[in-house]
């Protein structure tokens, strides 16, 4: 095909793609075979606590969602087609464009390897459960976090009395966010 000198040259611009959740990568490797095409998949990293202990995973940011640049005239039907797309984001039938400033704000967020760590954390009044040790599958409320140590002090009903102990912080699970109003209504001495 001899390229027509009156149109204008390809205009890449950013898209939001739908995939199916927890393929967003295998998308966004599919995309990066075709030419003139440039996805951008960004996932989180998270060490989490489970009863196995700390474990890492690796998530997406967007789950279900992925993101690629490309000239909507000249790939839309390559991209839309490619395998792991299920779709695009329209709004009333036209995709929708991506400012090229908020994809740059999340590449300088997940660098260059596109994956943001984060590490969990647990704080005073969170409710999680002992998966270590011998006090395993006690649960226990949070009420000391030392950071330095990497340890905890819980408190924790043990043979009918409560006590207060301190443990590692890789011993216990991921926190169960407790709400503030619920705290304070079972404190409250009327409450069944």
């Amino acid at each position: 095909m001899i390229p027509d000198p009156e149109s204008p040259a390809p205009t890449p611009e950013w898209f939001c793609l739908r995939a199916k959740t927890r393929t967003e990568h295998i998308a966004a490797a599919n995309l990066a075979i075709l030419e003139g095409v440039e996805p951008f998949a960004p996932r989180l990293r998270i060490l989490r606590s489970t009863r196995r202990g700390r474990v890492w995973f690796v998530e997406p940011l967007f789950p279900g969602y992925l993101f690629a640049r490309f000239d909507r005239y000249l790939d839309l039907r390559r991209v839309r087609h490619n395998p792991g797309v299920t779709g695009m984001v329209e709004f009333g039938g036209t995709p929708i464009t991506i400012p090229p400033d908020q994809i740059d704000h999340l590449r300088t967020l997940v660098g260059p390897e596109e994956i943001c760590e984060v590490r969990e954390g647990v704080r005073e009044g969170d409710e999680v459960e002992i998966v270590a040790g011998a006090l395993r599958g006690i649960e226990a409320v949070v009420t000391r976090v030392m950071p330095a140590r990497d340890r905890v002090r819980v408190l924790l009903e043990f043979l009918g009395q409560l006590r207060e102990v301190e443990i590692g912080g890789h011993n216990i699970s991921t926190p169960k966010r407790i709400p503030q109003h619920l705290k304070r209504d079972s404190a409250s001495p009327d409450a069944s």
